[in-house]
């Protein structure tokens, strides 16, 4: 079968997420494989090779995609298609779009994984028809992304979207960027882990401690969710700072930029009602009556799926 296709891949820290699109949007092929980052950036790039041929294989097409769309996490010039720094590959400065070019002799083009996904949402998820639009993801760290008249913005440095690293608490708690209070290092699932951490030190979090098996190594999120869910108040505290951390975090972005639509996805948005109340109570107290008038939250639609959708769309906006 010969037509014309673009591919998307989901570059993560644990895996490489590649799927196979018509120019619609719909996906025909997709596979998933560990990224295998300790085997160094070439093994890597070789396996990101193999997912593109394993995807074609699967789809039955001949001839090359039209163009591949990358997604990557960390820092990230999308207008040079290089990768700046990605601390959960081990990662710096690395031309990724060129390095692929010369490997597969097609159009590459990169941007950062939560800017793909905002794009994926937008074009095919929750943001359907909004051309005003923040994406947040909230898991491990906070990502985002923003569409603004209608397109994904990327800045004058071809970065922009980076939410998680909006500076809250100024001597809060050190954040991986290397920075202090940071909204990723306040309201992550990691930051919740570590503060239910800090308090089985301090000789408090029973109930945590107990749903971890009696080792503080096992405490994460979804640890302290549970312990909420059970009634724990130390446990419903940390997730309240939390929600109201991302509230203000928004706030300061509706405030800013008037969105029609904010979507939210991860998997800490998934603890529920006590989280996205939180996030309402903020914003209906916290943010200007004009900029709240139009403003809607939604939750994600795509969710595994919109980085690598994301990609699929960067590719095809490319050839438009």
């Amino acid at each position: 079968m010969a037509e014309k296709y673009v591919v998307g891949i989901d570059l993560g820290g644990t895996k490489i997420y590649t799927a196979l699109a018509d120019l619609k949007g719909r996906l025909l092929a997709e596979v998933q494989v560990p990224t295998g980052a300790s085997g160094g950036m070439k093994q890597v790039l070789g396996r990101m090779t193999e997912t593109v041929k394993t995807v074609q294989g699967q789809a039955g097409v001949s001839g090359q995609p039209l163009c591949i769309g990358v997604g990557a996490p960390g820092m990230v010039d999308a207008q040079r298609g290089f990768i700046f720094f990605a601390p959960n590959l081990g990662w710096h400065d690395v031309p990724l779009a060129e390095l692929m070019e010369k490997e597969l002799a097609v159009p590459v083009r990169l941007d950062n994984d939560a800017n793909l996904a905002a794009l994926g949402e937008n074009v095919y998820g929750a943001g359907q028809g909004t051309t005003e639009m923040i994406y947040v993801t909230v898991s491990t760290g906070v990502g985002g992304g923003l569409i603004l008249n209608g397109n994904l913005y990327q800045g004058a440095a071809g970065g922009a979207g980076e939410i998680g690293h909006m500076i809250l608490e100024p001597d809060g708690p050190q954040c991986t960027c290397g920075s202090r209070g940071c909204l990723e290092a306040l309201s992550s699932g990691t930051a919740m882990a570590r503060r239910a951490v800090e308090l089985v030190e301090a000789g408090h979090g029973r109930a945590v401690l107990a749903l971890a098996g009696g080792e503080k190594k096992r405490i994460t999120s979804r640890t302290v969710a549970r312990a909420a869910a059970d009634g724990d108040p130390e446990a419903a505290e940390i997730i309240g700072s939390a929600a109201r951390y991302l509230g203000i975090g928004l706030v300061n972005l509706v405030n800013l930029l008037h969105p029609e639509l904010i979507v939210l996805g991860g998997g800490v948005m998934q603890i529920g009602e006590p989280i996205w109340s939180g996030i309402r109570r903020e914003i209906d107290s916290r943010a200007l009556e004009v900029a709240k008038k139009k403003l809607r939250l939604a939750p994600a639609r795509l969710g595994a799926r919109a980085g690598v959708m994301g990609a699929a769309a960067l590719a095809c906006n490319a050839i438009i």
